[in-house]
C-alpha cells in the first residue's frame, strides 16, 4: 500500500472545467463524481470511453479508471466482466474524512451549513469490501481510497428518508482531498489492522480505537475470503483468527469463486 497526503488540494464541488467536455453519462452524474474525475485526470486521459456495453470514467493507456462514490458492490458485474476480459482496472472510492451538511429549502435556497461529527478512516473501506473480497484480490485490480472533505446537500422537499426527517439528499460536493491509500496485492490490506495478539477474535478487534463489532466482522470476513486470515478454532462461541503464513515472494492470492463471494447481510464473519 502507498499513502499520500495533500492538505492543500482544494477542489470546488462543480468546477467549470468539469463542464467543458461532456461525454457519455456525464449529464446525469453528480457533482462529487464529476469533481473527482477532474481531480484525478492526467494529461492524455480519455473521458467517458465506451467499451462494449460499458462506459469507463477515465482511460489512461491500457488502464481503466473507475470512480464509484458509493456502493462498490453495484459495480460488481461490470468489474467481473472487464477483469475476465483481461483488463487492468484502477478503482477509486472516496470516504468522508470531514463532512458538512448544507440544508436548502424546497426551492434550493441555502438555509444552514454545519459540520457533521461523523468521519471516516481508511479502514472503513471494509464496509464495502465485504461484498467483493474476491475482486479485491484479483491481480488486475487496484483500489484507491480517497479521504475527502465533502458537503452533503439536503433539501426540505418532504420526499427524503425518514432518517433525515424527510429531507432529500440531492447532491454531494467535493471540498478537498486530504489523502489517499492505494491497495494492490491482497496483503496490502493487512496494514489496516491495528496491533493484535497472534490469536484474536472480532471482539478484540472491535475494542481498538476507531473500530466496532460490525466493522470488525466485515474486516475478518473480507480478509479471510482474500486468503489472508485463517480460523484455527474458537474461544467459547467466538471464532479465533490469525494471519496466514505469507505466500512466496511475488505471489498473489487467487480470487475466490463468484458463487461464494457475497456474504449474508448479517453476522458475515461467522461469530464475534
Amino acid at each position: 500500500m502507498t499513502e499520500t497526503t495533500d492538505d492543500k488540494d482544494d477542489v470546488p464541488g462543480t468546477p467549470e472545467s468539469a463542464r467543458h467536455e461532456r461525454g457519455i453519462g456525464e449529464l446525469s452524474e453528480r457533482s462529487l463524481h464529476a469533481a473527482l474525475k477532474q481531480h484525478l485526470a492526467q494529461p492524455g486521459d480519455q473521458f467517458e470511453v465506451k467499451l462494449g456495453r460499458y462506459v469507463i470514467d477515465l482511460v489512461r493507456d491500457d488502464l481503466l479508471i473507475e470512480i464509484q462514490t458509493r456502493h462498490l458492490y453495484a459495480l460488481r458485474p461490470k468489474l467481473r466482466r472487464l477483469l475476465d476480459d483481461g483488463r487492468r482496472i484502477h478503482l477509486i472510492h472516496p470516504l468522508p474524512a470531514e463532512r458538512w451538511i448544507v440544508r436548502e429549502d424546497a426551492a434550493g435556497r441555502p438555509v444552514s451549513r454545519r459540520k457533521s461529527p461523523r468521519h471516516a478512516a481508511v479502514h472503513d473501506i471494509f464496509t464495502e469490501l465485504v461484498r467483493l473480497p474476491d475482486l479485491a484480490a484479483h491481480p488486475n485490480l487496484t483500489l484507491e481510497v480517497l479521504l475527502i472533505q465533502e458537503e452533503q446537500v439536503w433539501r426540505d422537499d418532504g420526499q427524503g428518508s425518514w432518517r433525515r426527517g424527510r429531507w432529500s439528499l440531492v447532491d454531494r460536493r467535493l471540498v478537498g482531498v486530504r489523502g489517499a491509500a492505494v491497495f494492490g496485492a491482497p496483503a496490502d490490506y493487512l496494514v489496516l489492522l491495528p496491533s493484535l495478539p497472534e490469536l484474536f477474535t472480532n471482539a478484540d478487534l472491535a475494542q481498538t480505537g476507531g473500530w466496532n463489532s460490525h466493522l470488525a466482522a466485515k474486516a475478518t470476513y473480507s480478509l479471510q475470503r482474500m486468503g489472508l486470515l485463517e480460523s484455527p478454532g474458537k474461544q467459547g462461541r467466538r471464532n479465533l483468527y490469525r494471519l496466514k503464513p505469507p505466500e512466496a515472494e511475488g505471489a498473489r492470492a487467487q480470487p475466490a469463486a463468484v458463487a461464494t463471494a457475497t456474504p449474508p447481510p448479517s453476522d458475515c464473519a461467522g461469530g464475534s
